[in-house]
């Protein structure tokens, strides 16, 4: 089977435990790729919907498994980050455990020597940090928008115009929406540059991005709802935001190539009967 190396992969919001969650394409994405190290960053469960009406599949069960065969027969390290939605975890931090780092938040450096801070990037969103109540709510409403956005899309589909996404679409075109990711954009690059960070990691807003903001490098790793993004290290030291589509191209030409080169090795080779 082939596979896809990196020197890191960054996941975020895999939301673990909801209908919406793209479980079969990230759980295709781990079967095929190798790291040597693993950042979770944030929401990769979601406790918060499997406490009112979310659903534990066994595929999701499956996920935790290709994590738990990265560890043991690779050797990858794991880094799990806190998220808003699996804060539970807040309660055991810092905790090593086997191959495993439970952190708050965590630095690196890229083979390049650039130092970046990871962070999953809750706390600069106030409504999520104080005032649980009204997070709780957004999040209901966004779980809405998510089950009416699968009935808009097949019927977008059946038109012939492919997926659409309407939350991206609110997230693009709203006002406060706009400026909310902005200033949380800000906000993030202005805590790395305090300390003193060539750049910056995060997710929670569920927007990839991977961009120079005031000298820092912000890089947002979306999530595995609508964007279906990472954040990968190549063995160079190079960093991009991959999405899913561009894995599978990337993926199946390597797959083509294996098998071309295979297939002239055997004609190269000489014949028994020669």
């Amino acid at each position: 089977m082939k596979k896809l190396k990196y020197r890191t992969i960054i996941l975020s919001d895999v939301h673990l435990g909801t209908p919406h969650c793209k479980i079969d394409e990230v759980n295709d994405f781990l079967k095929h790729t190798r790291c040597d190290r693993l950042i979770l960053n944030g929401d990769i469960i979601d406790a918060w919907q499997l406490s009112r009406s979310g659903k534990w599949e066994s595929s999701h069960t499956r996920f935790v498994r290709l994590i738990l065969k990265k560890m043991e027969k690779h050797g990858t390290e794991v880094i799990y980050l806190r998220g808003n939605h699996d804060d539970l975890l807040r309660r055991f931090i810092p905790l090593d455990f086997m191959n495993i780092q439970i952190r708050e938040d965590y630095a690196f450096s890229t083979a390049q020597g650039k130092e970046y801070f990871v962070l999953h990037g809750d706390v600069f969103d106030l409504v999520t940090t104080h005032l649980k109540i009204l997070s709780h709510i957004g999040d209901f409403g966004y779980q809405w928008l998510l089950g009416f956005n699968r009935l808009y899309s097949r019927w977008w589909r059946w038109k012939g115009k492919g997926n659409f996404s309407l939350s991206k679409y609110i997230k693009s075109r709203v006002k406060s929406a706009v400026s909310f990711i902005s200033n949380y954009e800000e906000q993030v690059v202005k805590l790395a540059r305090s300390k003193g960070y060539d750049g910056v990691m995060c997710g929670h807003i569920h927007t990839p991005d991977n961009k120079m903001l005031d000298g820092v490098h912000y890089m947002n790793s979306g999530d595995w709802v609508e964007s279906l993004t990472s954040i990968v290290e190549h063995d160079d030291g190079t960093l991009e935001v991959l999405s899913y589509e561009a894995f599978q191209a990337v993926l199946a030409n390597e797959v083509i190539t294996m098998s071309a080169e295979d297939f002239q090795g055997e004609a190269l080779a000489p014949s028994v009967n020669e």
